[in-house]
């Protein structure tokens, strides 16, 4: 087999990077129905609360708006749209759009995420789409693709009835989804901006109050009460949380983030160029190939987890190599799970410098020939 396995937790000498963490806290109490916090890089989930049960999510909905109508328009919120009369008069927070009048798409796209416009919601699902009925489809589509198997929208602003709801977890994925394309990310972290006459300012006052916040979403009606969702960053590490029918969520989201942050920090387990194994090297005069991380792995570890790392390389590689080819591959596990991986690539390359049997034979018959080789000849004789 090709396959080598080891204990880092124990052989923390083959991976130099890794550090296990000794710091531990218990899990903050909540006040919300249902929370989850989440790795923004590699989607562990650190800490759950009824995650799974659908619930109402008032305008954090607008996120799944937000990341479609990007998507759709691959970014571009350049154009500039008439605003049509029955994009208006929509109940609750509003942009105040009056029918007639002319908007960039970035000033709807703002004012969906900012002030939390549902008129502006209508509006781009309409530019986008054609209606609104099309346009949920397109939401609900996006959610079947990224796993959220207990959501379902029935409207683009979250005013919707009892078929609208989503759960602690599915809305985590759509947050990191959402974290992943740059003009929703752009958008969410954005404290106030004016555009147009203007002034849109972001309801999340984590923004402001939390140091590494990184935006994302609130939303609030009578039936769903308090939700959230936030992000923030800290030494290069992203969370994602997330909280349902929350009287209490800036200090939740406070708690949790901190949580996270000191319990589970994001912990390297290979940089990239780093070497994690080597194989005997045949035809050279070098006599072992190395192989290094092709990519750097990082993961999120608590005190006392143990990682292994699963090295996939040949028993033997012929030269010539080259540097930079992939060679094999790296697994990293935690309680047998496959955590990360990464491709092996040689760290150097190496020729075919030696001769083979037959060319030494070839040498020393002609050596004993009554005229000597020129050097030209013997370096004839002795090409690979």
């Amino acid at each position: 087999m090709r396959k080598q396995l080891a204990a880092l937790g124990v052989l923390c000498a083959l991976l130099p990077g890794l550090v296990l963490h000794t710091q531990a806290a218990e899990a903050p109490a909540v006040s919300a129905a249902s929370a989850v916090l989440m790795d923004g890089e590699t989607g562990r989930v650190l800490y759950a609360k009824d995650e799974n049960t659908p619930r109402a999510i008032a305008s954090t909905t607008k996120l799944m708006t937000a990341l479609v109508a990007a998507e759709y328009l691959g970014g571009d919120l350049s154009r500039q749209v008439e605003i049509q009369r029955e994009w208006t008069g929509i109940e609750g927070t509003s942009l105040y759009l009056v029918p007639g009048e002319t908007l960039s798409l970035k000033t709807l796209f703002y004012g969906l995420l900012l002030p939390s416009g549902n008129d502006a919601a209508v509006a781009l699902a309409c530019v986008c789409a054609g209606d609104v009925d099309t346009f949920v489809g397109w939401m609900n589509q996006r959610a079947q693709d990224l796993g959220m198997t207990h959501t379902h929208f029935s409207d683009p602003n979250g005013l919707g009835d009892e078929n609208h709801y989503a759960s602690a977890l599915d809305m985590a994925k759509l947050g990191r989804a959402c974290l992943q394309n740059p003009t929703v990310a752009e958008a969410v972290a954005t404290k106030s901006l004016t555009l147009e006459d203007r002034q849109l300012v972001n309801h999340n006052k984590l923004l402001w109050q939390y140091e590494g916040c990184t935006g994302m979403k609130t939303g609030y009606t009578r039936q769903a009460g308090r939700t959230l969702v936030s992000s923030a960053e800290r030494d290069g590490q992203t969370l994602i949380c997330v909280t349902l029918s929350d009287r209490n969520d800036w200090a939740d989201h406070k708690a949790l983030l901190d949580y996270g942050f000191s319990v589970y920090p994001r912990t390297v387990l290979a940089q990239a160029g780093e070497e994690l194994g080597r194989v005997p090297l045949e035809g050279s005069l070098l006599h072992m190939a190395a192989a290094e991380a092709r990519e750097t792995v990082a993961y999120p570890l608590q005190e006392g987890e143990r990682v292994t790392v699963q090295v996939d390389l040949p028993d033997a590689v012929q030269a010539p190599v080259v540097q930079g080819e992939i060679a094999g591959t790296a697994r990293f596990l935690v309680n047998g799970q496959v955590v990360g991986e990464t491709y092996l690539v040689w760290s150097s390359s190496a020729n075919r410098d030696v001769v083979d049997r037959k060319g030494l034979g070839d040498l020393w018959d002609f050596l004993q020939g009554e005229e000597a080789p020129t050097f030209a000849q013997a370096l004839e004789l002795l090409e690979p």
